[in-house]
């Protein structure tokens, strides 16, 4: 049996708030739903996150749970009218002194206090994710900025603010922020979603206040920001996982040259073994159309093909028409595309040496599955860090994360090719622990007589860090350990 390996991360919204819909969702083939805090009460998300447990138990599959801060988008205020029509050359200002609601096709009101004090003449400011473009004039008594119209178009209440090249100052966690991470941590979401990071002190700052509140949440860096881009080792460093927020990042730093940053951002968080996530209109046709473009197909197909671990659904499962039609979709594209030789076959550390055993451990269990007949690799860990150190080298062999620990189990539903199942082996004696993990695959339909199958494991359990020992099993009707 063919197991996906690459990991559908499907936001939760309205569209999937309607009777039968997330149950559709499981059955589709979703192994993380993420929960955006741009939109919706604390509330929305806490009964959304135990509905998804709810279906984890009933189901017997563990889907983990992303939620995702909204930061802080820098956006313009609201027009009279609610939208106006810009002409390409005409002027254009943005005034903090302006009233909220007082927006018209001459001027509009701005949330964000500083860019007057951060813009000056020559200044290139994209609007609605880059839909309209305006070159700053003149910035007069530091509150109002002055433009001219480049790429004119509809204009509507509180589009983002983006500088081409970045450089805005605003702090990555916002009041709001903080607030909700009391909640996320109610929640007990397995990945906490960090929007606009600059630094790597961004990051560090999130987790302490994560950890405050109580919460062990992995931290997913959103890549946004130009300026991020030239500290971007730091920032991996620094977090769990790293998204590649193809948004407000392709405006930043230009459309053309977002294709070479992704790949970059893949390679490189692979290398320092992070996890991935490629988001962003992967499937963007599909909130009103019941099939993908070409173009889609091939987007989703490239991430998979660079050693993406997850690729993330917005609109298309929050508020689309066709939720669970745009994961079948996904689905059969990662099916197809993990067939190919390039995704399967990998050169990752070849050449490195390990300062741990338990790394050395994981690298040499890659290295078997892929030169011998191995069906599937088994392993026993408490933190995760095994089984995300093998995900890193490229494969068509499952590896099955077995672990007592729920945040365990939470954090490994996003790694590529990983598969949590929950297992107890306290007290038990090696054999023992064996015939009890393949009963626990035999009875998922997960292995065969026949089927040859390594082990990884620690001696002492309850310590992280213990793997030690690699063992290879061969499957039959009598197998005793």
């Amino acid at each position: 049996m063919q197991l996906r390996r690459t990991k559908i991360l499907a936001t939760l919204g309205p569209a999937t708030d309607k009777p039968g819909v997330l149950e559709d969702l499981f059955k589709a083939g979703i192994d993380v739903v993420r929960l955006n805090f741009s939109h919706g009460s604390a509330q929305d998300h806490i009964d959304r996150a135990n509905r998804v447990r709810e279906l984890s138990k009933k189901s017997g599959r563990r889907v983990g749970i992303l939620a995702d801060l909204q930061g802080p988008k820098i956006r313009i205020e609201r027009f009279k009218e609610n939208k106006v029509w810009l002409e390409e050359g005409q002027d254009f200002a943005l005034d903090i002194n302006l009233g909220k609601l007082d927006g018209d096709n001459t001027q509009v009101g701005i949330s964000y206090e500083p860019l007057a004090r951060e813009v000056k003449p020559g200044t290139r400011l994209l609007l609605d994710d880059g839909r309209v473009v305006l070159d700053v004039v003149n910035v007069v008594d530091n509150a109002r900025v002055n433009t001219k119209v480049v790429v004119g178009g509809d204009l509507s209440n509180n589009k983002g603010i983006n500088l081409l090249g970045g450089g805005l100052s605003a702090a990555a966690l916002t009041d709001k922020d903080k607030e909700d991470i009391k909640t996320i941590a109610i929640i007990q979401a397995d990945y906490v979603a960090i929007s606009f990071p600059r630094t790597a002190d961004d990051m560090h700052e999130a987790r302490a206040l994560l950890l405050a509140a109580g919460s062990t949440a992995g931290l997913v860096a959103k890549v946004e920001r130009a300026e991020a881009m030239e500290v971007i080792d730091e920032i991996i460093m620094a977090s769990d996982v790293i998204m590649v927020a193809r948004g407000d990042l392709g405006v930043e730093i230009g459309d053309a040259n977002l294709p070479a940053a992704q790949k970059h951002l893949i390679k490189r968080s692979r290398e320092l073994n992070r996890a991935v996530i490629t988001a962003t209109q992967m499937m963007e046709s599909m909130i009103e159309n019941p099939i993908p473009t070409r173009a889609e197909v091939f987007d989703v197909a490239n991430a998979i093909v660079d050693g993406t671990d997850a690729i993330m659904l917005s609109a298309e499962t929050a508020s689309g028409k066709h939720p669970v039609k745009t994961v079948e979709a996904m689905v059969r594209i990662c099916m197809e595309t993990e067939k190919q030789p390039a995704v399967i076959k990998s050169k990752h550390r070849m050449t490195d040496s390990f300062d741990h055993v338990d790394e050395a451990i994981a690298m040499s269990a890659m290295y078997m599955a892929n030169h011998t007949k191995i069906s599937g690799i088994a392993s026993l860990t408490e933190t995760g860090s095994t089984p995300l150190w093998m995900s890193r080298i490229s494969s068509g062999i499952p590896i099955y994360a077995f672990s007592s620990h729920e945040k365990t189990l939470g954090r490994v539903t996003l790694y590529r090719g990983v598969f949590p199942i929950p297992f107890t082996h306290e007290k038990m004696a090696n054999a023992e622990v064996n015939r009890y993990i393949i009963e626990k695959l035999r009875n998922r339909g997960l292995v065969a007589d026949g089927d040859s199958f390594i082990i990884t494991k620690g001696d002492a359990t309850g310590h992280s860090g213990g793997t030690n020992s690699l063992k290879v099993i061969t499957v039959h009707e009598d197998f005793a350990g």
